[in-house]
């Protein structure tokens, strides 16, 4: 067994405090991440979901938020996927966000659903023509016993749309990620981290709390 004791980070840049954080979460979230962004660290966008099923085995896989406002979360998947039906047995889902090039990170929990076929097709109508093709093609999650099998499939499909539009798939949209809590983390010298969360109350208001390390 490989022994990784020393490897450690001590985390120094910067610290957070109670009177810094916005009294609104989702202002909070749109200002840690434009500052990902400006950091310019990969996909700041990627976020790691885990959902439960009924067999109450959680599974968690990283996907890209798309958008966001105060309704939430969106991101897009194949319907028929392992996601997917984990979905639609249990609609509580938790994300995370590592952006630990700023020492940060970030745990949302609340609930899923589907958005609107036409705000799906508005998105799927902006994806690059290969994009379109790869929707088609894939039957997320399930096996395929070479990559050749689906490259050839690939080609199957951009042959049949070589002519016309792509349309759009009737297994393929957006889910939105309606939060009821946010957690944000950051590194804190010796360990000493500093966690704020915000849990949304049953009248509307987020409760601020720091947590221990």
């Amino acid at each position: 067994m490989a022994d990784l004791s020393t490897m450690r980070q001590e985390y120094t840049t910067r610290g957070l405090h109670r009177k810094d954080l916005n009294e609104n979460p989702f202002a909070q979230f749109e200002l840690w991440f434009n500052q990902a962004v400006e950091a310019k660290l990969i996909e700041p966008n990627a976020l790691t979901l885990c959902t439960v099923g009924s067999d109450l085995k959680p599974s968690q896989r990283t996907v890209l938020m798309k958008r966001y406002d105060e309704s939430g979360l969106v991101f897009f998947s194949n319907y028929a996927s392992k996601k997917s039906k984990q979905i639609a047995q249990n609609p509580f889902v938790s994300v995370h966000f590592a952006w630990l090039g700023l020492e940060r990170q970030l745990r949302i929990e609340g609930t899923i659903e589907e958005i609107s076929k036409g705000e799906s097709l508005k998105y799927f109508l902006s994806r690059s023509r290969g994009s379109k093709i790869g929707a088609w093609v894939s039957h997320q999650s399930e096996v395929i016993t070479s990559r050749s099998i689906l490259e050839e499939k690939f080609d199957q499909m951009r042959s049949k749309f070589a002519n016309g539009e792509i349309p759009f798939p009737d297994k393929w949209g957006g889910y939105l990620i309606r939060p009821t809590l946010f957690e944000f983390w950051q590194g804190g010298k010796d360990r000493l981290h500093d966690r704020f969360e915000y849990n949304l109350e049953k009248n509307g208001i987020w409760k601020i709390q720091r947590l221990e390390p």
